[in-house]
């Protein structure tokens, strides 16, 4: 008997495939569906464009940039769903709610991730990068869609591509004196990363930057991020992202920011920390029980960057 003869048969790809993977994925919920329904990504276009375009275009030579509204889309799903900007292309490519979000029919259309980086470079340069998504929650509070069931911040490691310098160029880096190198030769220092630094954490050691997120609990927005060197604590780098708009949430951090409780109720916010156990004071039951508790509700930044 043919083992394979006991199993359901897969299908080929039917007449009226595409209509039934799009009714299927409404009747599960697609998120990207609701939000176009609630907000008209237009209303950012002057925003937009006011930062993107100086002056008059004075001739019609050459390949017309990515609309500039489709663009903050896609940033705006690289945000949300945490993605560098090599998966966000991977992503719009691979998955057909990004493209039908986007209005991009064409794989070929898909913006590649060195266009992505430029124009978040110059949103960012223009000052109108976060500004942007300051109004994007603004509307969202407006029409009653708030995001107000508590805060979760964490930090992770973004890896730094190995630097093949001498001893004494390091020490210069160590120093903050690495903008004074290679001077003399531009395109050898065009590919130079002077800002990393070194971190060891749990045995491992690290190269690179220490991204810190502050997300949304109930839906893993990614509200804001600050990026630092690596060496940098993760108590550090949080207090930063708190503002005004966090006050009266509940704030969950893991226990690398232990010590930190007065620092977030001086921004009247309520601080969920999950204890820490030393060697000579291990935790309790009860204290690895109240950790499991709330490691369930921190956990959830990981998801933000399941694609990483």
């Amino acid at each position: 008997m043919n083992k394979l003869s006991r199993y359901r048969k897969l299908r080929y790809n039917q007449l009226f495939e595409s209509e039934n993977r799009e009714l299927r994925l409404n009747e599960m919920g697609n998120p990207l569906e609701v939000l176009s329904q609630y907000v008209d990504f237009e209303i950012f276009r002057p925003t937009l464009e006011s930062a993107l375009f100086t002056g008059e275009r004075k001739s019609n030579a050459g390949r017309p940039p990515i609309d500039c509204v489709l663009m903050f889309k896609v940033l705006f799903l690289q945000r949300y769903y945490g993605l560098s900007d090599h998966q966000i292309e991977y992503q719009i490519v691979d998955r057909t709610s990004f493209r039908k979000f986007l209005g991009i029919e064409c794989v070929d259309d898909v913006p590649d991730e060195k266009t992505v980086w430029k124009y978040r470079e110059l949103l960012t340069n223009t000052g109108v990068y976060d500004k942007l998504f300051s109004e994007f929650h603004s509307f969202m509070e407006s029409k009653g869609l708030q995001f107000n069931e508590g805060r979760i911040i964490d930090a992770s490691f973004v890896i730094a591509p190995r630097q093949r310098n001498t001893r004494d160029e390091n020490e210069q880096i160590k120093q903050g004196a690495g903008d004074k190198l290679w001077n003399d030769n531009p395109h050898k220092k065009c590919h130079k990363d002077v800002d990393a630094r070194w971190t060891k954490k749990r045995d491992e050691t690290f190269y690179g930057y220490k991204q810190h997120t502050k997300v949304e609990k109930s839906n893993k927005i990614i509200l804001s991020y600050d990026t630092t060197s690596a060496e940098v604590h993760d108590s550090k780098g949080f207090e930063g992202l708190l503002d005004e708009k966090d006050e009266g949430k509940d704030l969950y951090l893991d226990a690398g920011y232990v010590g930190q409780e007065e620092i977030v109720k001086q921004h009247k916010m309520n601080p969920i920390i999950c204890e820490k156990g030393y060697r000579n004071r291990p935790l309790t039951k009860e204290q690895k029980s109240d950790n499991r508790k709330k490691s369930k509700t921190r956990c959830l930044v990981e998801h933000v960057f399941g694609f990483e």
